[in-house]
């Protein structure tokens, strides 16, 4: 496996986000709430 991740990495290019799209990002894992209730997980957006 470790082959295949060292093989000619010279073509990769480097990929960089807009603000606003890291904004976005942030701003939901702040609205995001997990509960936890009999082994079961319930994913809430409190926005």
């Amino acid at each position: 496996m470790e082959k295949i991740y060292t093989k000619n990495q010279s073509n990769t290019k480097e990929v960089k986000a807009k603000p606003e799209t890291i904004q976005f990002l942030l701003s939901y894992s702040k609205s995001l709430n997990i509960t936890e209730a009999d082994g079961l997980q319930f994913e809430t957006n409190l926005n």
